[in-house]
């Protein structure tokens, strides 16, 4: 009887422990009535200045299931509506809702100060740290899936997310980026994709194999002799996963210019949103 009382101790702990991990990851907007459900951007002011971003719900969305939530950055010159609504050289989010059949996520466009992401002393990284606040205190976001993407310049402040908040995010998807948003930070780990055109003629593809480089050494990978990269005119990509990391990691180096669509020779669509999103998917929810 006295061991029969114990199992059942220790069962009851064991429960109260995974109600208490589960509770965790549900954000303070879980069983609330949403305000952020229109399609008009939303106002912040961080550092006084008024901030703006958009959200996209899924479809039914239910406010006691917890969501991921994904944050997709815009370019330089460019602007978040312009991912919203696919023009301007994006596709629609960057093609992640498209693939989300499972209508899994939420996701946020934010708006870069001057059509860019200078993070200034960090203005921008506020700026995320603000919408994150808002955004679970209004709607139920599983918090330990936080995810990131962007070209270019937003591609770089995805890169200053993996540098500065790892801890505060899942992953990174890195897609033609470079260091100009900063990187506060930089020595921890998280998972990491990146692509990179061997023919880039605005950031170097030597940036983007230093940040490739950066967190397969964070991620404690074993870096392979060589590490594979198209001829150029081949029309072809080359995907590395790395082994041995902490956390995924996968570097896709491909045959083309400074472009957030890339396509092989002979393709229909681009290969961008499948590889993103394949990446981000890896991660189950409990």
């Amino acid at each position: 009887m006295a061991l029969l009382k114990s199992l059942l101790a220790l069962v009851a702990v064991a429960t109260s422990l995974l109600a208490q991990t589960a509770s965790a990851a549900a954000s303070a907007g879980c069983g609330k009535t949403p305000t952020l459900t229109g399609t008009s951007p939303y106002s912040l002011t961080v550092n006084n200045k008024q901030r703006q971003y958009y959200i996209k719900l899924p479809p039914g969305y239910n406010n006691t299931h917890p969501y991921k939530l994904m944050f997709t950055f815009h370019a330089l010159g460019g602007q978040a509506s312009q991912v919203v609504a696919g023009t301007g050289g994006y596709l629609p989010w960057y093609g992640l809702p498209a693939l989300d059949t499972g209508n899994t996520a939420i996701y946020i466009a934010p708006n870069g100060l001057n059509q860019g992401w200078g993070n200034a002393g960090g203005e921008d990284l506020l700026f995320t740290d603000a919408m994150l606040q808002a955004v679970e205190a209004d709607l139920c976001v599983d918090t330990a899936h936080r995810y990131s993407t962007g070209f270019s310049y937003g591609a770089s402040m995805s890169y200053a997310i993996a540098c500065a908040r790892a801890k505060d995010f899942k992953a990174v998807a890195v897609l033609s980026g470079g260091p100009m948003s900063g990187c506060t930070g930089g020595k921890d780990p998280i998972a990491w994709y990146n692509q990179h055109g061997v023919s880039d003629q605005v950031l170097p593809f030597a940036l983007g194999k230093q940040m490739r480089d950066q967190f397969v050494t964070n991620n404690g990978c074993t870096k392979p002799a060589s590490i594979p990269e198209p001829a150029k005119g081949s029309g072809t990509h080359a995907k590395t996963v790395f082994e041995g990391c902490k956390y995924p990691t996968t570097f896709v180096a491909f045959d083309g210019p400074h472009t957030p669509q890339p396509m092989d020779k002979g393709a229909s669509k681009t290969f961008s949103a499948d590889e993103s999103w394949a990446f981000f998917q890896q991660f189950k929810q409990e």
